[in-house]
């Protein structure tokens, strides 16, 4: 009996209190991290929707005219169907754009909403474009207009 191998009790109980102190200080930046990565996603899908927005009013729109959706983006190969389906890395996509009318110029306006905000959620800040292709930020999943719009990234 005195030649057995193996771990005691107690031994193992240690070892899995470890990982779980481990587990416990690595689990908030993991979700910080994944955070930060889903916000640097949609800043750079707003930025190519506002550069397919160009290529189209070039292009497709003769000069004067903005894609009304997404889907007319996608439909001449401006931006690829993940970000057209307006779901992309927990945000929700949105582009409007219209048509000149009445001497006012085309405009277009893009939103990235995070679909759960807070400390496990996808995003914490929301993001705006237009025309200007200057992108704005506000926190929390406010959706922006060309009347309230939060912070230019700089």
């Amino acid at each position: 009996m005195n030649n057995q191998k193996g771990f005691s009790l107690i031994e193992l109980l240690i070892v899995v209190a470890i990982i779980g102190i481990i587990a416990a200080i690595a689990t908030p930046n993991l979700i910080k991290s994944r955070q930060a990565a889903n916000e640097a996603s949609a800043i750079g899908s707003v930025r190519s929707i506002g550069t397919a927005q160009a290529a189209y009013q070039s292009t497709t729109g003769k000069g004067d005219t903005f894609a009304t959706n997404l889907g007319s983006l996608n439909s001449v190969g401006f931006i690829d169907s993940v970000l057209s389906s307006g779901n992309k890395c927990g945000y929700g996509f949105v582009c409007a754009g219209s048509a000149p009318a009445a001497g006012a110029p085309a405009t277009f306006d893009t939103t990235a909403v995070p679909q759960l905000t807070g400390l496990y959620g996808s995003g914490n800040r929301s993001f705006y474009s237009n025309e200007a292709y200057v992108i704005y930020q506000t926190n929390g999943s406010t959706v922006m207009t060309r009347t309230t719009v939060g912070i230019p990234i700089q």
